[in-house]
């Protein structure tokens, strides 16, 4: 059970400027569900960006004017619900969320954590990037290890490298393509190979590192997953990154995460409705909400 009433937040971008994709995950979401899985929810209105652009724009961010709108929206949103003593749900979008998300906890709170569960590190710069998609660099942004450009100065950076708490990454062969070094020696960061087997502990010391905080955000890209468990985003099908955790320990971590009272916030993202034709990634999704709340112990 959410520890303050849940307010669901519907985030209708896509990073890479497709009409649908990402963008269409709310509600896709909804029809799945979403609504009645969540005890005690508001359903928002959703953050509708303008429509998108699939090219780099002037500050180097792929469908810029609509993700920099996104991030205002987000940071606005999330920042009301805090102040009303609710409890956010980001979902749809990306890991681009964040750059409205945690800001907006930093703003109304002082200061902000995150517990970061990702198959990638995300923290590519913008001169490294190749396609410009923002869900790439935001660990780099959010601990200002990479400028923030134009419009986003105002909210990066937000936190600092004892404020974050890594679960789940192996995207080492992206990195290397990219020459983009990892942040294991500057984080606490427990790649997918070491959380098996550890998901209890690794959820309760992710909340002791994080305790020192007022509060703190968790967030879920869905490619942490398996590419078997989940295979509606992009990442499913690489090659070059085996493995991943199962539904039964992303719940397990994301459940305990959920009961810590300084957990005051939640984004799920990166499910790709174009890979879902047949709506059964939806229903998955729904159903791992419902058990992280405590609705359905079945998933």
């Amino acid at each position: 059970m959410f520890p303050r009433p849940p307010e669901l937040i519907g985030t209708c971008f896509d990073g890479s400027g497709r009409e649908r994709g990402r963008a269409a995950a709310p509600l896709a979401l909804r029809e799945a569900g979403l609504a009645t899985a969540v005890p005690g929810a508001v359903v928002a209105p959703d953050i509708r960006p303008p429509p998108p652009v699939p090219i780099r724009g002037p500050r180097g961010f792929a469908n810029e004017d609509a993700l920099l709108a996104m991030v205002a929206g987000v940071h606005e949103r999330v920042g009301r619900c805090l102040a009303e003593q609710r409890f956010p749900v980001v979902y749809g979008a990306d890991c681009a969320v964040l750059l409205g998300a945690v800001p907006a906890m930093r703003d109304a709170l002082g200061a902000a954590g995150l517990l970061f569960l990702d198959a990638h590190e995300d923290a590519t710069t913008m001169a490294t990037s190749l396609d410009g998609e923002a869900a790439n660099m935001e660990i780099a942004l959010l601990l200002g290890l990479a400028a923030a450009p134009g419009a986003l100065r105002r909210h990066l950076p937000a936190i600092g490298p004892d404020a974050l708490v890594m679960l789940g990454q192996r995207d080492e062969a992206y990195r290397d393509a990219l020459a983009v070094a990892s942040l294991a020696d500057r984080v606490r960061l427990h790649p997918a190979e070491q959380v098996h087997g550890r998901v209890g502990e690794l959820a309760t010391d992710a909340a002791e590192h994080l305790a020192w905080t007022p509060a703190w955000w968790a967030h879920v890209d869905l490619d942490v997953l398996s590419g078997t468990e989940f295979a509606a985003c992009d990442a499913a099908g690489d090659p070059t990154m085996p493995g991943g955790l199962s539904w039964a320990e992303l719940t397990a971590i994301v459940g305990l995460a959920l009961r810590d009272p300084k957990c005051r916030g939640l984004s799920v993202g990166v499910y790709n409705t174009d890979l879902d034709p047949d709506r059964r990634a939806a229903r998955r999704i729904v159903r791992f909400l419902a058990a992280v709340t405590g609705a359905d112990t079945t998933a």
